[in-house]
């Protein structure tokens, strides 16, 4: 008898345990769809205002969260000097030092009163000079990003190469990316 009373129990325990998982499955599922449908009504203004504007209009959006880590490489900086803003990289990367927002107010202004902003990528001498130049207009881009993504009207920001692509100075100082303003 109790081998019978303890089959039962076993099979009740089964099944209670089959029931919870499978309702804890399709909350899960309802929570999820719930979260991911949810997405394009928090979309932001800009993201709506581009979506509207048509699949011809190319907008980089971000989205800056709460809290934010940010983990910079060894030998990126910034440095502002006679109107020009320079960002320094460490070898092989395109991340930006902190500060990059406020390093850009000058141009972002002078953007504002009709001016435009250049942007040029420079790479170090060491290696090949040909594949030196993909992390070169790599960065550049980003810094064009970043310009975008303050306010700046991406038909206000150039990219432009430069004749020489090879950096000035030591290696640390080559890896750079300059933006000034040009009438």
């Amino acid at each position: 008898m109790s081998d019978d009373d303890s089959q039962q129990n076993f099979i009740l325990g089964f099944l209670l345990a089959l029931i919870a998982l499978v309702i804890f499955f399709v909350l899960g599922i309802v929570l999820w769809h719930k979260n991911h449908g949810a997405a394009p009504a928090a979309m932001p203004a800009v993201a709506v205002a581009a979506a509207a504007a048509g699949p011809a209009a190319h907008t980089t959006v971000a989205e800056v969260t709460e809290t934010v880590t940010v983990v910079i490489p060894d030998g990126a900086s910034i440095r502002v000097a006679d109107g020009v803003v320079n960002f320094y990289f460490a070898t092989g990367s395109a991340d930006l030092a902190p500060g990059a927002a406020e390093a850009l107010a000058a141009v972002i202004k002078g953007v504002e009163s009709g001016r435009k902003a250049v942007v040029s990528g420079f790479h170090d001498t060491t290696g090949d000079a040909a594949i030196n130049e993909q992390p070169a207009k790599k960065r550049a881009e980003t810094v064009r990003d970043v310009l975008v993504g303050l306010g700046v009207p991406a038909g206000k920001v150039d990219l432009q190469r430069p004749a020489i692509t090879a950096g000035s100075g030591n290696d640390a100082q080559a890896r750079r990316v300059e933006v000034k303003l040009v009438d």
